[in-house]
């Protein structure tokens, strides 16, 4: 079956952050990517907006014509954005206050009261819920029991020790999967998943709906850039 690609573009909104101006424009960066065939979008706005900024969503909102997902943690202000949006798919991640990237998945057990009522939230709205947890098949059975549509598969641990070991790497992966499976519940994947190594589990995972990319994509689209940008520059100052 196919998985989509949903490309992650806070890179993107980090670079052009860095100088205060409008340059790379973000727009123009997420219409040019799905021209260039992505299944989808993601983005990901923390409450200090270091990199997409609450108003970014509000833009793209109006520009994304594939998927639209928006991952976050579900506070106050990120459940008003998304309920105003109503975007193709939000993505819960338990990320801190001061993370600088989402490092675990939920702990659907011991949040489900409170997970359970932001999931009715959003599908009274008519979205699509994805939970990001661990590869732990309980986890997953109990985002299943509170009504997630998908589970996220938070792939850090995967791709850490992918050279390593990959048959050893995937080995909980393939459980959580075949769990979903069984339950009838979506699976998406997501974090350091690259050129290298998604392949591999992409064929280890069967029913992998979506995988959702950023910071990898970002850093070898610059890699299979630079020569091409280098050579014009040299022309030009021939």
């Amino acid at each position: 079956m196919k998985t989509k690609l949903s490309v992650n573009v806070n890179k993107i909104a980090t670079l052009r952050n860095s100088r205060g101006q409008n340059m790379p424009n973000l727009s123009k960066v997420v219409q040019d990517i799905e021209k260039f065939g992505s299944d989808g979008i993601t983005i990901h706005p923390r409450p200090d907006e270091r990199h997409i900024k609450y108003s970014d969503a509000l833009d793209l909102s109006k520009i994304v014509k594939s998927e639209f997902n928006i991952e976050g943690n579900p506070i106050e202000r990120f459940m008003k954005l998304v309920l105003e949006i109503n975007p193709t798919q939000v993505t819960l991640v338990p990320d801190g206050v001061n993370n600088i990237t989402s490092n675990s998945g939920w702990d659907t057990i011991r949040h489900s009261d409170f997970l359970y009522k932001k999931i009715q939230e959003l599908k009274s709205s008519g979205i699509r819920t994805s939970i990001f947890v661990n590869p732990d098949p309980k986890m997953i059975k109990r985002a299943f029991e509170i009504g997630a549509d998908r589970i996220e598969l938070y792939t850090y641990s995967y791709a850490h020790y992918f050279r390593t070991d990959k048959e050893k790497a995937i080995s909980e992966y393939y459980q959580s999967a075949k769990e979903a499976n069984k339950l009838g519940i979506g699976i998406n994947a997501g974090h350091d998943l690259n050129l290298e190594n998604i392949g591999f589990f992409k064929e280890k995972i069967s029913n992998l709906l979506e995988v959702s990319i950023g910071h990898a994509l970002i850093t070898e689209s610059l890699y299979n850039g630079f020569e091409n940008i280098i050579s014009k520059y040299k022309a030009i100052l021939k």
